[in-house]
């Protein structure tokens, strides 16, 4: 019967010697398994990634709330969000931030100049839900709302109308007879419309322009995931605090739709990618063991001549397949590693390390038993050669 450790030895020292021919059957496997352990330990924070970008999903994971026109009978006061309704919503399980909005007409007044524009009265949270950015200058913030300071933000197609410049942070200008001072440029992004109109703080327009009362919420869920079950519990959650008969709610579920349907096709590619990859490194892995067989049939004979059992044989061809498979998965687990310091330095993330453990401690398991599975049939086969036969082959 032969000995582990020999088993072992002999083994590793038959690998090491035919490592050219197996050198490409090693790539494939490393690489597949490393792939693996990148998409499985990255995945979510790709995804959560991927929800940060709303001009790449186009807005899908805002809901939009908002009170709807009664209707010319309605004799008492229309309809808007209340004190408190906002935290009820923030607390929903899968949001990420909540605003409130008001929009209105106005008129800006600058060198003996008027220009009608869309005036937004934003909190300090609608740049956050819409993941805008400032082009130049700053967008306000918590500061300017509690103090309910005179400061616009405008968009860039704005601010050529009304100064004929984009050098505007600044400025003051005239709106609707109040002055503002020009705080930021915003950058539209893939929304044009948004270059188009101004913003101010939703306290600031209460106090000087009339009948203002946010009517509008926009809620930004973590995930395009959270967007359904979002969607279903806004309206009880907000009805739970006060009034609201004709709230609504608008998703974009059309979008939606067509962003997790190419999700989940590019998902599909991916991993039907890694299993062709490590199925082919199994088949090569099965291929290489045959060959061994066939070129080591005389070696084969002698040693079942000099007693050696069928079992004996089986365990070394399986041994050395196993061996061969192992050796691809510490490479690859080498590569997931790499994969994964890049994904990290690419997102600007911290990778989730006990998933990276796991996944690579499941990495190795898995090359193995493919290693197991790929050198079973070629080491039965060899166990079962007859002594004679075996001896004579040329």
């Amino acid at each position: 019967m032969l000995q582990l450790n020999d088993l072992i030895r002999i083994s590793l020292r038959q690998v090491v010697r035919q490592h050219k021919r197996y050198l490409g059957v090693l790539l494939a496997i490393a690489l597949g398994t490393g792939l693996m352990i990148v998409i499985m330990t990255m995945g979510d924070e790709v995804k959560s990634n991927l929800n940060k970008d709303l001009d790449l999903l186009g807005g899908a994971t805002i809901i939009k709330v908002f009170f709807e026109d009664g209707g010319a009978d309605r004799m008492d006061r229309p309809e808007s969000f209340r004190d408190g309704s906002v935290e009820t919503v923030n607390a929903l399980p899968g949001v990420n931030a909540t605003t409130l909005v008001h929009m209105a007409g106005g008129y800006a007044t600058f060198d003996k100049h008027d220009t009608d524009f869309i005036m937004f009265g934003v909190d300090e949270h609608y740049w956050k839900v819409n993941g805008l950015h400032q082009k130049a200058g700053e967008l306000f913030g918590k500061e300017a709302m509690d103090k309910r300071l005179r400061v616009v933000v405008l968009g860039e197609e704005l601010a050529m109308r009304i100064f004929g410049r984009l050098d505007v942070v600044g400025e003051w200008i005239s709106v609707n007879r109040v002055l503002y001072l020009v705080v930021g440029l915003l950058d539209a992004g893939s929304v044009s419309e948004r270059g188009k109109w101004g913003y101010t703080p939703l306290t600031t327009m209460m106090d000087f322009w009339p009948n203002v009362e946010p009517r509008r919420m926009y809620v930004r869920c973590n995930t395009w995931d959270d967007v359904g079950p979002v969607s279903e519990q806004v309206i009880t959650a907000i009805r739970a605090r006060q009034k609201a008969d004709h709230l609504r709610v608008e998703v974009a579920w059309e979008a939606l739709k067509h962003i997790k349907r190419i999700v989940w096709w590019v998902e599909l590619f991916i991993y039907f990618s890694i299993s062709a990859t490590l199925l082919l490194g199994g088949f090569g892995i099965w291929n290489g063991m045959m060959t061994a067989v066939k070129s080591r049939t005389r070696e084969i004979g002698l040693k079942k001549a000099m007693g050696a059992e069928d079992i004996d044989i089986m365990k070394q061809f399986i041994a050395e397949a196993v061996a061969l498979s192992f050796f691809a998965g510490v490479l690859g687990v080498g590569l997931g590693y790499g994969g994964v310091e890049l994904a990290t330095w690419l997102l600007k993330s911290q990778a989730p390390q006990d998933l990276l453990y796991l996944y690579s401690l499941m990495s190795i398991i898995f090359t193995v038993l493919l290693g197991l599975g790929a050198g079973f049939f070629p080491a039965l086969r060899a166990s079962r050669m007859e002594v004679v036969s075996a001896i004579r082959y040329e």
